[in-house]
């Protein structure tokens, strides 16, 4: 099947959505690279991007690839040249993400423990799994939609903790959505939430 690819903004206006018309990885896995060197020796594509000049950063997910830009330059300038290169790409590598991102090292020279990229969320009640219930079922559908991912990471003292990935990490429209949508979502249906925060990655 010849692969095609289409675009999509997203609400990030430095992010945009790559589509396939076939799955990338597997549905729960999803991989975030910032540089060519966390890109290298796990996903060919990714580090074959960050020879552009304008990638700020990779995402992959399902059967998307998001790419982050310097703001500096304008999507109207990069699109074709990216849809084309990816197309191109996939079809000389079979396998997107081949091994997991190599760890981090901190400031002290020590390795990090690598992120996996299937998201296990650490649930201790029944107020945890209800959140990630309809994490799962309400917002993150929509999160996908628009390029990015979510996840749960805590629920504390009435705040609930989430990890943005993708288009969202560092969007301007993100908070809006969090307070909005999520937060209310949540608020709803368990009366304990007071407040959704989130951490970047």
């Amino acid at each position: 099947m010849p692969i095609t690819i289409y675009s999509e903004m997203t609400p990030n206006p430095n992010t945009m959505k790559f589509v396939a018309n076939k799955m990338l990885v597997q549905e729960d896995i999803v991989v975030e690279y910032s540089n060519a060197s966390e890109a290298k020796g796990s996903s060919a594509i990714a580090e074959e991007l960050f020879a552009f000049p304008f990638v700020k950063g990779v995402f992959i997910a399902r059967n998307f690839i998001t790419v982050s830009k310097m703001p500096a330059i304008e999507w109207d300038d990069i699109t074709l040249e990216l849809r084309l290169f990816i197309a191109d790409s996939l079809k000389q590598n079979q396998v997107v993400v081949s091994t997991l991102p190599a760890p981090k090292e901190s400031s002290e020279g020590i390795a990090e423990k690598a992120p996996s990229p299937v998201f296990e969320p650490v649930i201790t009640s029944d107020a945890d799994q209800q959140i990630v219930n309809l994490l799962d079922e309400f917002v993150r559908p929509a999160v996908e939609n628009d390029g990015g991912a979510i996840h749960f990471k805590s629920f504390s003292e009435g705040i609930v903790t989430v990890i943005l990935k993708g288009s969202c990490s560092g969007c301007p429209s993100s908070t809006a959505t969090l307070k909005g949508g999520v937060e209310q979502l949540l608020k709803s249906h368990l009366p304990d939430v007071k407040e959704v925060v989130a951490e970047a990655h």
